[in-house]
């Protein structure tokens, strides 16, 4: 028998105790905002207002909790310090062995034209282009753990008056990362990153990564420019090893490397990594490691590899709070929405973090009542457990509220008009 009241208790006080590190310097009213957001999203599972301020259960019109929730969204503007915050509060996990798991996804938005700055994106789902707007995330897998954290997150559209160019997106979220970790850890991008400006970045600040390079690529071998296919296939595969696919299937592959280097920056060295079992097409990885054995080249792959674990992140992301059927119109909010979720979903990610040694993440776990084994990837198991401890819950998150240290002063005015009654 599970003891409802006092589990919604427990994780009341840790979201709370969470939310108050992350709104430090914030003001009192707009702190008070973010710890209803994060609580809401586990409450209902949601992003749509109407369904977050049900959770909130205030003693007011469900109509006034929602036109609030709304102003707050549109003009919240302490996203920088609430995600200055938040990374220093993760920062304990990033280390050098850190991947930072770098790519782009989408919000489509087909079903309608009146969003601000509506885009065209490419629907990962299906192919198609249809109405949306661009997303551009970056996932932090530590090593002990191996779940993702997010440490930049962005919904943007080529329709705002100062937009560039994505390539400009992706290099504000890479610097801001440069600024927080430095040269800790490893960036994994996929092709759509195999782009000079990339290598230079990474290279001219000794930042490792890994990126997959593109079949239509021209490398430096022995002195010499070829094209990146006709090197890889000259390599059938001296080394074998075991690795988990986008499935979690073990799939059985051969692997090479070669020293490299890219005609537009001649004097890095670089190492190609050639890896058979994926498919016809070798799999191509560039990276700045320089393998001196099979154990090395190895972990290149991995690395690559645990990238695609920021796809799950964002299915995880989609599926589980239904993101993709976001109802706020304003570009604003539905930024600051993606962000206060991205926390959401870090904080989620601590508690995964603490599933061998907490007793709180264990019951969420076993309320969750999964059929077969959790997997590895339990965020789905925690939101379902928090979501139905919550739901039992017969008050909202208004008594874990810090309240004023002070009363507030009557006016002078009201004062004497109560004289004279």
């Amino acid at each position: 028998m599970f003891n409802y009241s006092k589990l919604s208790y427990q994780i009341k006080r840790k979201l709370s105790t969470f939310s108050k590190i992350i709104t430090t310097n914030i003001s009192r009213p707009k702190a008070k905002f973010v710890l209803q957001m994060l609580y809401g999203f586990l409450e209902s599972k949601s992003v749509h207002l109407s369904n977050i301020s049900r959770g909130l259960n205030e003693e007011i019109p469900l109509k006034k909790t929602i036109e609030r929730l709304s102003r707050n969204l549109k003009s919240f503007d302490e996203t920088f310090k609430i995600n200055k915050n938040y990374i220093n509060e993760i920062s304990s996990y990033i280390s050098e062995d850190t991947i930072f798991c770098v790519d782009g996804s989408e919000i489509v938005k087909k079903h309608t034209k009146s969003f601000e700055a509506l885009d065209r994106v490419r629907d990962g789902n299906t192919g198609k282009i249809e109405d949306g707007y661009h997303v551009f995330e970056i996932a932090a897998l530590t090593k002990k753990y191996k779940m993702p954290f997010s440490v930049y997150s962005k919904v943007y559209s080529s329709k705002e008056k100062n937009f560039k160019s994505e390539n400009d997106e992706t290099f504000k979220g890479l610097k801001l990362l440069s600024n927080y970790f430095g040269k800790l850890g490893i960036k994994a991008l996929d092709r759509g990153y195999d782009d000079n400006k990339f290598f230079s970045y990474f290279t001219d600040r000794e930042e490792s990564f890994v990126i997959r390079a593109k079949k239509n690529r021209n490398v430096i071998h022995k002195g010499k420019t070829i094209n990146i296919l006709k090197l890889a296939n000259k390599y059938k595969g001296k080394y074998s090893t075991l690795v988990k696919n986008k499935k979690g299937k073990v799939t059985k592959c051969k692997f090479s490397y070669a020293p490299i280097a890219l005609p537009s920056i001649a004097d890095k060295k670089l190492t190609l990594v050639i890896v058979r079992g994926f498919g016809e097409t070798p799999m191509m990885l560039i990276s700045d490691i320089e393998p001196e054995d099979k154990r090395l080249t190895e972990t290149i792959i991995k690395v690559y590899l645990k990238r695609w674990r920021i796809e799950e992140y964002f299915r995880f992301k989609k599926q589980q709070f239904d993101f993709e059927d976001i109802r706020v119109r304003s570009l604003d909010s539905i930024r600051t929405m993606n962000l206060l979720l991205s926390i959401t979903i870090g904080f989620i990610a601590m508690l995964s973090k603490t599933k061998k040694e907490s007793l709180l993440t264990l019951w969420i776990l076993k309320v969750s009542k999964r059929i077969y084994e959790i997997p590895e990837f339990d965020y789905y198991a925690l939101v379902d457990g928090i979501y139905t401890i919550l739901k039992k819950a017969k008050f909202g998150i208004e008594k874990f509220i810090p309240k004023p240290l002070y009363k507030i002063k009557e006016s002078q005015q009201i004062i004497i008009s109560k004289a004279f009654v």
